[in-house]
C-alpha cells in the first residue's frame, strides 16, 4: 500500500515572522537585562575608575588605527564602514555565544569599559556636553547590541538546559 503525501506550499507571512521573532527576543529579555546590566555595570566603571596608563594606550592606538581606516572616506563610505561592522560584531556575538555565553558576556564588559572610559575622556577635553553627541549613535547602535549579545547569551546556556526541546 503506498501512502501518498501532500506536499503543503506553506507561504511566507512576513507579520507571522516578525511576530516569532518579537516573541523569541520577549523569551530571552532577562538574559538582554543581564548583558545591558554588564554593559553599565563596566561603562560606570571605565568612567569612574582611572585604567592603567597601558589600557587606556592600547585603546588609544585601537581608536588611532580606526580612524587612520577611515580616513578619507565619504559619508556614504562611512555609513557603510559602520554599519557592516556593527553587523559583523553582532553577528559574531551571537553566533559565538553558543560556547556558554563567553564571549557575549566579555564583549558586553569591553564594550561597555571602553564607552565609560571614552567618556571621561571626552567629559575632560571638551565638557559634559559632549555625551550628547554620542547619544544619536547610540540610540541605534547600543540596543541592536544589546539584543544580539543577550540572544548570544541565551544560546549558550541552551547546553546547559536539561530539555533542549
Amino acid at each position: 500500500m503506498k501512502i501518498k503525501s501532500k506536499k503543503t506550499k506553506k507561504s511566507f507571512n512576513l507579520f507571522e515572522e516578525y511576530r516569532k521573532c518579537w516573541g523569541y527576543i520577549k523569551e530571552a529579555k532577562i538574559f538582554i537585562g543581564f548583558v545591558i546590566g554588564i554593559f553599565l555595570l563596566f561603562a560606570l566603571i571605565g568612567f569612574f575608575i582611572p585604567a592603567p596608563e597601558i589600557v587606556q594606550n592600547n585603546i588609544m592606538d585601537f581608536i588611532k588605527d580606526l580612524l587612520k581606516q577611515t580616513e578619507g572616506m565619504n559619508q556614504l563610505e562611512l555609513i557603510k564602514f559602520i554599519l557592516l561592522n556593527n553587523i559583523k560584531s553582532t553577528f559574531f556575538g551571537m553566533l559565538i555565544g553558543v560556547f556558554l555565553g563567553i564571549f557575549p558576556i566579555i564583549s558586553a564588559i569591553a564594550n561597555g569599559y571602553i564607552t565609560g572610559l571614552l567618556s571621561l575622556i571626552s567629559v575632560n577635553n571638551g565638557g559634559i556636553l559632549t555625551l550628547w553627541q554620542i547619544l544619536p549613535h547610540g540610540i541605534f547602535e547600543l540596543p541592536a547590541v544589546f539584543i544580539s549579545l543577550g540572544l548570544g547569551l541565551k544560546l549558550g546556556t541552551f547546553i546547559l538546559k536539561k530539555d533542549k526541546l
